[in-house]
């Protein structure tokens, strides 16, 4: 919940609620119960520290619980299971244990056998397992529990954090603090130096990043006409064109890739919601998918892609619920302007679905496709069957002394790590950051997936923390310092989760150790993660 919603700070320890009239005190704060944030919050307390867990929402899990359970893993041609350790590798048998399929990972979760079907899951499944496993601990969570946005959200001393305040004034003390919220709050109430969008390839001599010459993933396939009366520019852009130039190849802007929901669908009729009109419905919103199949285009469908009959309906098509563009400033807005992002996303893809179920417009072999899916009854169950929370696929992202760039993902000559604490296996994948004209049909510019130059590389502890000299006592398991690009390669939930236990880790050490968290001993941290099995290299 943000802006005028958020009424309040509920409170929860375990089952139990919480006093919101003292002051906190913990070893280590946790905010965001992202991948990143549960799996740093059970770290903390399996080594026997004091842990908070604040989350701004309602739900502990992040996008595995709003309906991302079509886990990136051994999915595309590549098997990357082998980057999954340590405490992601036990969620991941969780999951399988409550499916009955555990036996596909032997002995006890260490090792898989390759295949793709144990790695997903349902929503309601996964909120299951991570609150059971939160359970197991003495971990304080806490819900509706976002930052406060007045000046006095974080209080630093000597480049520390030693206090936060929530919306509703309640204050947390720790010793450290870890960011693992996609957007990077924390990390800017503390005055650590972010950045959001594209760096211009000459920053850090990158081919990839800015704004792209040629935009070939996810492509229009098909030449669509962008007006709305079709052959007169003058007649303005159908909705969902932004009006503005290419610009120069290269440069920077400050844009981020498209958001969307991952759609959890049904087609059993004793659990489905059909599609309907959300409020505000207008048909006219839409033109562009009639457009489309009138082009030759032919527009995507639901398919089985998780357990029980289910789907896990992203967008990376040419033309799908990805709203390109209508995303733009909500890494840095306040929580009202945040909210009016994603309700407008909500009030979309609902229309978008219903549109494509029930226009007439749209030909019968699509609409016959749809309308035999709808939501599902046991998902969502407090938001009608629809997710809580779109998929934030980039935000702030800190900038150190060390950034990792387009370099550290590249097949020949990578850029080495002398201090790795986890593995990125995923090539670089960033979707379309808005929708144009160019050349005079509608055109997606910005995606960057895949191709040949690209391979598995180690994470950097020094990516996780800030210059040393703005904050000595908190860490980002999701925010990592990184480029536009290299952050694609990142943002996988079994990358955050690794990069939730390596920043818990360093947490204890740096308080055991009494040290700032720039100067733990990475030995000890190394053994550590060896220990709890890490995959630190490939």
């Amino acid at each position: 919940m943000t802006g005028s919603k958020i009424i309040g700070c509920f409170i929860f320890f375990l089952s139990a609620a919480l006093s919101c009239n003292a002051q906190k005190k913990y070893d280590v704060l946790v905010y965001g119960g992202t991948s990143g944030g549960f799996i740093a919050a059970i770290q903390v307390a399996k080594m026997g520290k004091s842990v908070a867990l604040l989350e701004p929402g309602s739900h502990i899990g992040g996008m595995n619980v709003e309906g991302l359970g079509g886990t990136d893993i051994d999915n595309h041609g590549f098997v990357n299971n082998t980057a999954v350790g340590g405490l992601a590798l036990e969620f991941y048998y969780r999951i399988a244990k409550a499916y009955h399929r555990d036996s596909l990972f032997m002995p006890a979760g260490q090792q898989y056998r390759k295949g793709t079907m144990p790695w997903r899951f349902e929503s309601r499944v996964a909120q299951t397992v991570i609150d059971e496993w939160l359970k197991e601990f003495k971990i304080d969570v806490y819900y509706q529990c976002p930052l406060s946005e007045t000046k006095d959200a974080v209080q630093m001393e000597n480049n520390r954090v030693v206090m936060l305040r929530t919306v509703n004034a309640q204050t947390f003390t720790a010793t450290v603090f870890i960011d693992a919220s996609i957007e990077g709050d924390l990390l800017a109430a503390a005055g650590v130096s972010t950045t959001v969008g594209r760096e211009a390839n000459s920053k850090y001599d990158e081919t990839k990043n800015g704004i792209r010459a040629e935009t070939d993933h996810a492509q229009f396939t098909i030449k669509l006409d962008p007006y709305k009366i079709p052959g007169d520019s003058t007649s303005g852009l159908l909705p969902g064109i932004q009006d503005e130039p290419l610009g120069n190849p290269g440069d920077s802007d400050d844009r981020l890739q498209a958001f969307c929901f991952r759609v959890c669908l049904t087609q059993d009729s004793s659990n489905k919601i059909s599609f309907y009109k959300p409020a505000g419905y207008d048909s006219l919103l839409y033109e562009i998918y009639v457009r489309y199949e009138k082009s030759g285009g032919v527009l995507y469908r639901p398919s089985v892609s998780i357990p029980n009959g289910k789907t896990d309906l992203g967008a990376w098509h040419d033309l799908s619920h990805n709203l390109y563009g209508m995303n733009r400033g909500y890494a840095t807005a306040d929580y009202a302007t945040r909210k009016i992002i994603l309700d407008y996303h909500a009030r979309f893809t609902r229309g978008l679905f219903y549109f494509l179920a029930n226009d007439m417009r749209i030909a019968a072999s699509t609409r016959s496709a749809w309308s035999s899916w709808g939501y599902c009854r046991d998902e969502f169950t407090d938001n009608n069957g629809f997710p809580r929370m779109f998929y934030v696929r980039d935000g702030r992202r800190m900038v150190s002394d060390y950034v990792i760039t387009e370099k550290h993902t590249r097949k020949i000559n990578p850029e080495p790590v002398a201090d790795p604490v986890a593995v990125a296996y995923w090539p670089p994948d960033l979707h379309s950051v808005r929708r144009i004209v160019k050349d005079g049909v509608a055109y997606n510019e910005g995606a960057v997936f895949g191709g040949d130059n690209w391979k598995a590389f180690s994470i950097s502890y020094r990516a996780l923390v800030p210059k040393k000299n703005e904050c000595s006592n908190l860490l980002t398991a999701t925010c990592p310092s990184s480029s536009h690009v290299a952050y694609g390669a990142i943002r996988i939930e079994f990358t955050f989760m690794a990069l939730g236990q390596a920043c818990a880790t360093a947490a204890v050490i740096a308080i055991d150790d009494k040290q700032k968290v720039q100067d733990i001993n990475y030995k000890k941290l190394q053994g550590r993660l060896r220990k709890d099995r890490q995959v630190m290299a490939l």
